[in-house]
């Protein structure tokens, strides 16, 4: 026996509307809708834990918190804010898709976390990097230009003053090197700017060091009034000076980069750790909405 079916106008038979649903495994709508609610959660409770943070500052009563423990504050809190956001996130996608599977609503919770992510990374690239990048560029266009320039009106104005380029460059440098050559004719400030000069060669050692340690126990006989061989030890103890002060900033430095990258990677893991816990929030939160539509 047939039995007809009385539909009203405008109206689907639940048996093709749970169909075409069902049919439909991944509802970007309900996706992009998760992933505004998310962010917009993630904004809100951004901004909240950043009036706390500044309320806990004190510079008069002096109990504003050290450094590290509001650091650690702050990361927990941005962790507590990322579950909290992507849960929700997530629950919202996998219960306005309509999907009854809980691999379905696992999808559409991980999808809206990995949207989430990208479109954040996305912001903070074009945001920030552009800004400090574009700044940066217009810096080195300028100089750039500016070098130009004087690079190409140099040779123009000389040639209109009648004026060979090659004196103009050896009357520059004469300008540089106004030090006589004998150092007992120099005067202190002549002294001490020559000596300058040769300390880069010094340091480079080989021959060019040589020559420059030659040079400078000549200026400081010269100018103390003492035997070369008195100006010569007195050169070799502050030469003995300079490079175990070179080999301690070394020394320092290597310490302080080696605690930079540890803390690089402390804090790559962490980041990792927050990423996979937001992970795991967005795909609860779908599944918790797909156990609630089957009850």
């Amino acid at each position: 026996m047939n039995m007809a079916t009385n539909l009203m106008p405008g109206t689907v038979p639940v048996a093709d509307a749970l169909g075409a649903r069902a049919g439909r495994r991944v509802s970007w709508g309900a996706i992009f809708a998760g992933v505004v609610i998310a962010v917009a959660v993630q904004l809100l409770l951004g901004i909240l834990g950043t009036g706390i943070g500044l309320s806990m500052v004190d510079p008069v009563e002096g109990t504003t918190p050290g450094a590290t423990g509001f650091g650690i504050g702050a990361g927990l809190y941005w962790l507590v804010t990322t579950i909290v956001a992507l849960g929700a996130g997530g629950y919202a996608a996998a219960r306005v898709s309509g999907v009854t599977e809980r691999f379905d609503a696992l999808v559409h919770g991980l999808v809206v976390w990995g949207v989430t992510l990208i479109l954040t990374l996305y912001l903070l690239t074009s945001a920030v990097g552009g800004i400090i990048g574009g700044a940066f560029r217009t810096v080195g266009n300028v100089a750039g230009a500016a070098g130009s320039t004087v690079g190409a009106a140099a040779p123009r104005v000389a040639q209109i003053a009648g004026v060979d380029a090659g004196d103009v460059r050896e009357e520059a440098a004469a300008y540089l090197s106004d030090a006589p050559s004998d150092p007992a004719q120099m005067t202190p400030e002549q002294a001490q700017k020559e000596i300058a000069r040769q300390l880069p060669a010094l340091a480079r050692g080989g021959q060019d060091g040589m020559r420059a340690e030659s040079r400078i126990v000549d200026i400081v006989a010269a100018q103390r009034k003492i035997s070369r061989g008195e100006a010569q030890a007195q050169v070799t103890r502050a030469k003995a000076d300079f490079v175990r002060t070179k080999d301690n900033a070394i020394a320092t430095a290597k310490s302080a980069t080696d605690a930079a990258a540890g803390a690089a990677a402390s804090t790559s893991f962490i980041l990792v750790f927050a990423l996979l816990a937001g992970a795991g929030a967005a795909a609860f939160g779908a599944t918790v909405a797909t156990r609630r539509r089957m009850r």
